[in-house]
């Protein structure tokens, strides 16, 4: 999927789960830093590859893509995998933990949102041509559906015109059936 389909869809699983679970009141500096960390985990099992969107999304970030991205053993390999859930969200926590005393926000409810993010990348790739090495390191690629000629490729017409505009549908869909719970969450748990 391209990066603008892992965005939407990165959204469209965070609104999901928003609505879907009790949520506990927070300040708005939360909610905005929650909504960037679930942006970077739709990006984030992507930074194997030195052209991904994330790398482009930031200062220098070509010249050090092309510098870390060896280390990962290229595309969809680690990162794209239960192994690679594990250590990112390690990772990830460990730098949330480490910037916590600074930036006064929740870092729990920020790292869920970025793990929300990173699955939800992790799950649409599932359903591309590429598929995902779920089980890494064994060098199986799991796709849905089994027969790789019915999956989506990459920037495709079905993915522009099909899924796209679903999730789209999706995110609407959600914040409709769910209008007046998100006004009450705005209302009485922004802090």
């Amino acid at each position: 999927m391209t990066g603008r389909t892992h965005d939407l869809a990165a959204f469209t699983a965070v609104s999901y789960v928003a609505v879907t679970h009790t949520l506990e009141p927070m300040s708005l500096a939360t909610l905005i830093v929650s909504f960037t960390a679930c942006m970077v985990g739709g990006l984030a099992p992507d930074i194997d590859q030195p052209t991904a969107d994330l790398w482009h999304r930031l200062p220098a970030g070509g010249i050090i893509g092309r510098i870390f991205t060896p280390f990962l053993g290229g595309h969809r390999f680690i990162s794209h995998s239960i192994l690679g859930i594990f250590i990112f969200g390690f990772l990830a926590r460990m730098l949330l933990d480490f910037m916590a005393p600074v930036v006064l926000v929740n870092m729990t409810i920020v790292w869920w949102a970025f793990m929300i993010g990173f699955l939800s990348h992790l799950v649409m790739d599932t359903f591309t041509r590429e598929a995902v090495p779920w089980l890494f390191p064994i060098p199986i690629h799991i796709g849905i559906p089994p027969f790789k000629a019915l999956r989506i490729k990459t920037g495709s017409m079905v993915e522009k015109s099909i899924v796209f505009p679903g999730l789209l549908l999706l995110t609407f869909w959600i914040y409709y059936a769910n209008y007046h719970k998100v006004l009450d969450f705005l209302r009485h748990y922004i802090k």
